[in-house]
């Protein structure tokens, strides 16, 4: 079986499409809202879904995503629960699936067992945020990947060299950081991403898309213009924590994140106020 990833960029490309990658939080505000929340952006038209595993020390994100790790957690989710909201998912909706993950969780689990059973459940897809590219090739066992992409971040102020190996040893696609600093941190989208994804090009045929920073549908626009996906993340997550104690969370989430998807997709933007 292809692996979702790489067919649903095939098809955006044929369509000339960008992609839409939404981020959110497994298990947030608890797993049942959480499996509406996953099936609303999906139905709204994300082409594919980032979902962040509930960590007790995130170090790469910012507050409005520990809060959203914090929630789950209290609602009792855990690994086992992620891929089973996974599997719930897939009875449904066969949009692309990456987990966003840590070191600490997956190793805790047992390397190969995490990536098998991730697999298993219907994910396509992980980005381990504290696992350099250049270590795993010393671990035999990282080696066993159980069919999920390992998606590489790069970000800014990343080295040449360094841009060149992360994108060589790629899979499924490139996420661009667009600035540096924690998830949700303030700031726009660089000016400069447009040269960034340029300089990335260079070394790779996969798909780029970039986050950090994108929250408005012009951003949206102006990104898309030079990626080939966008992701947005902390702005997503910002809304479920705002309509946590709504019984329509997912109607809310979807109903933000539309107008996003369809800038990104060369829709018109909305009216100025």
């Amino acid at each position: 079986m292809s692996n979702r990833i790489d067919a649903t960029f095939t098809q955006l490309r044929d369509r000339k499409e960008t992609a839409f990658v939404a981020y959110v939080t497994a298990g947030d505000p608890d797993l049942e809202r959480s499996l509406e929340i996953l099936i609303a952006l999906a139905e709204a038209g994300a082409d594919i879904l980032e979902l962040g595993v509930p960590f007790s020390d995130p170090l790469a994100d910012g507050i409005v995503n520990q809060m959203a790790a914090a929630r789950s957690l209290a609602a009792g989710c855990d690994t086992p629960g992620v891929f089973e909201l996974i599997r719930r998912f897939r009875k449904s909706h066969q949009v692309p699936v990456v987990l966003y993950n840590y070191m600490n969780p997956v190793y805790s689990y047992g390397y190969a067992d995490y990536h098998r059973d991730a697999s298993e459940a219907g994910a396509d897809g992980i980005l381990l945020l504290d696992l350099p590219p250049d270590e795993a090739v010393h671990n035999d066992e990282m080696s066993h990947h159980a069919g999920l992409h390992h998606i590489r971040l790069i970000a800014p102020t990343t080295p040449p060299d360094r841009v060149k190996l992360l994108a060589e040893r790629g899979e499924g696609f490139i996420y661009a950081l667009s600035r540096t600093g924690v998830t949700g941190s303030h700031g726009a989208p660089s000016e400069k991403i447009g040269e960034q994804v340029a300089g990335i090009r260079k070394h790779t045929s996969l798909p780029v898309c970039v986050g950090f920073g994108i929250t408005t549908p012009e951003q949206a626009a102006l990104v898309a213009s030079v990626a080939d996906g966008i992701v947005v993340g902390s702005a997503i997550v910002r809304q479920v924590e705002t309509h946590a104690d709504s019984a329509d969370v997912a109607g809310r989430v979807a109903a933000f994140t539309r107008p996003l998807i369809e800038a990104a997709k060369g829709g018109t933007l909305p009216a100025p106020e």
